[in-house]
């Protein structure tokens, strides 16, 4: 009960205009200095004081002395919410010289024959005033932070350096409505304890207490004019715990544009599409994760980290990486290891490598599979046809062939809308992927198995290694020019934690061979994208309507096998609403068992005999 009255409190207090604040705030005062006066004639006298009307009318006038003065020395401009220090210096010069006013005032009193006051009274007067006035603005503080603390819950930061730079970050967070400072760590003992702006500087001793007791997540470091021998020290220190730390560049390198193109953020859905995301179900979410056994493959790749990230959080028994490449299967490792939220289990290795595919779904007994394992660099793939088509194909056919085997109780294949009419070597690998889940599911469903083996179909993520941001980023910072193919480009695009969450719920819907696509909403045009990005980075676009501009946008032509617009389906009238509103399926048509096995021995025997362009008419043949 207790605790709703003052979360009321505040809420109350928070909602008042600043006029009716600072009024409230004159009120509060005037109370104050009536009772600190009455306080100070009672301690001296060491009773209840009843005053006679002299004393009475000496008694109130310390308010109507004092508050014209408080007014001045800014006791009603500061905001209560960021005040500190400096603002309980300013009470006690104010409630000192307003004191002395008061005390020649009893004097004089004193001097006409009436009843003034003995001279210890001020004396008394002004410390109780001080200790009530500025107990009054730090609890009304403290009331103002609770709504602040409880809204910013899990969102709050550390600032590392509570000098200048310090302080104007907080000061720039307060205003903001991402992230809030929960405080300030410093190596200078003489700020301890100390309050800065509203917020507390904690010791470097006290970090893991600070971390758990405001559920951090993320420390800013601000020591831009420190030495990078000081800096490493701190960041060394920091990686102790289980935060995210950031740097925080000079404000000389920002303004000379040195760390502009990596400080913007990542271009957001809402930036391009003007849509939101749609909120994610937890049953759909939980359904083949929670409680159970998860391999992901391509645990490494952008997909497949977030991919983890994101299972790890629904609580499974256990979660099972394999990734070939050794440094992204260590960074994803680490990352997990760090929130300790589940068993994980790394494992370096290929999708090729039936063996030691099947060892891993025997020894662990895997019950879910997401397969995000693919090379799928357009470019690179066009020039290795025979490694893509080992990996792309029959690595998905060697895992989904042993999940059938060994029991799996749900498949799910990360596809992609260049796999529809694929014009491109990677796009056709990951068609034929998509037959050869449909086969596991049809042989699934024949012998009534249970197992629902399905795909997930979507475009371009934002941020991903085969996306062009990380190439537009590096671009702009190198001060261009930013390439891009053909000015009639489009491609679908979607955040990655939205994408993967999609990716999630599909697979808890699948039956058993379905395809299912992601709504990603309006094509966006490669070249507005390379504007947009410009822009974010501060630039402006070099071009004949703006001969003085910045970077200059360069179209280089269409590469081998890539299309001007991307989609989903194969066929329109395939597609089907699900439960989800972004979320579709398709059932599309695929070949028999029997003739899928013949075209993957062909396929087989084309890439021993060495002949790429067979290799390459066979893929394009099935998959278109």
């Amino acid at each position: 009960m207790p605790n709703r009255l003052t979360s009321k409190l505040a809420r109350s207090m928070a909602g008042l205009g600043r006029n009716r604040k600072q009024g409230a705030m004159m009120l509060v005062d005037a109370v104050l200095l009536t009772f600190s006066v009455w306080g100070a004639y009672s301690l001296r006298f060491g009773i209840l004081f009843e005053p006679n009307l002299e004393q009475w009318l000496l008694i109130l006038a310390a308010p109507a002395l004092s508050i014209p003065l408080f007014i001045p020395f800014g006791l009603y401009r500061s905001v209560v919410r960021y005040m500190g220090e400096h603002a309980l210096w300013a009470i006690v010069k104010a409630v000192g010289f307003s004191s002395i006013l008061w005390a020649f005032l009893a004097f004089m009193t004193s001097m006409t024959g009436q009843e003034g006051a003995p001279r210890s009274v001020p004396i008394i007067y002004a410390l109780l005033a001080v200790i009530l006035i500025g107990t009054s603005r730090f609890t009304a503080r403290w009331l103002l932070w609770l709504p602040v603390r409880k809204q910013f819950s899990g969102r709050q930061v550390l600032i590392y350096g509570a000098g200048v730079s310090g302080r104007q970050l907080a000061a720039a967070l307060q205003g903001g409505q991402d992230l809030f400072p929960a405080g300030f760590i410093d190596d200078d003992p003489d700020l301890f304890g100390k309050d800065l702006d509203g917020l507390r500087v904690y010791g470097e001793s006290q970090l893991g207490d600070v971390i758990e007791k405001f559920d951090i997540h993320d420390v800013i470091v601000t020591l831009s004019s420190s030495s990078s021998l000081k800096r490493q020290a701190v960041v060394q220190l920091l990686e102790q715990y289980p935060v995210k730390v950031r740097i925080l560049p000079a404000v000389a390198e920002i303004a000379n544009g040195k760390h502009l193109v990596n400080m913007v953020r990542e271009v957001d859905i809402g930036d391009l599409l003007g849509r939101d995301p749609v909120a994610a179900d937890p049953a759909l979410l939980g359904r083949n994760i929670t409680g159970k056994i998860v391999l992901v493959t391509g645990a490494g790749g952008s997909i497949g980290s977030e991919l983890c990230r994101q299972i790890a959080g629904l609580r499974p028994q256990l979660l099972v990486l394999l990734e070939a490449s050794e440094h992204a299967l260590y960074q994803i490792d680490k990352s997990l290891r760090a929130l300790s939220v589940c068993d994980v289990v790394p494992c370096l290795g290929s999708v090729e490598d039936r063996s030691l595919v099947e060892k891993l779904l025997l020894k662990h007994g895997v019950q879910t599979i997401y397969h995000a394992a693919a090379h799928k660099h357009v470019p690179l793939v066009e020039c290795n046809v025979a490694e893509g088509v080992l990996n792309n194909v029959f690595g998905s056919r060697t895992l989904a062939t042993s999940a059938l085997k060994h029991g799996v109780e749900t498949f799910v294949l990360i596809s992609t809308d260049k796999a529809v009419r694929p014009t491109n070597v990677m796009g056709a690998t990951k068609r034929w992927a998509e037959l050869v889940m449909q086969e596991c599911a049809q042989k699934a469903m024949a012998l009534g198995l249970g197992q629902r083996f399905c795909a997930v179909r979507f475009g371009n993520v934002l941020g991903s290694s085969g996306s062009v941001i990380p190439l537009f980023k590096e671009q702009i910072s190198q001060g261009g020019p930013v390439t891009v193919t053909h000015e009639e480009v489009t491609r679908f695009f979607m955040s990655i934690h939205e994408a993967v969450e999609l990716v999630i719920q599909a697979g808890s819907m699948a039956e058993g061979g379905e395809i299912f696509l992601l709504d990603m909403g309006e094509p966006v045009k490669i070249i507005d994208l390379a504007r947009n990005m410009i822009s974010l980075a501060g630039h402006e676009v070099r071009d004949a309507a703006n001969p003085d501009g910045d970077i200059d946008i360069v179209v280089t032509g269409l590469r081998p096998g890539e299309k001007l617009y991307e989609e989903l389906l194969i066929a329109d009238e395939h597609a089907a609403e699900t439960e989800h509103p972004k979320i579709m399926k398709a059932l599309e048509p695929s070949p028999s068992d029997s003739v899928l096995e013949e075209l993957l021995v062909r396929l087989q025997e084309c890439i021993d005999g060495g002949d790429e362009s067979a290799v390459r008419g066979l893929l394009m043949d099935v998959a278109g």
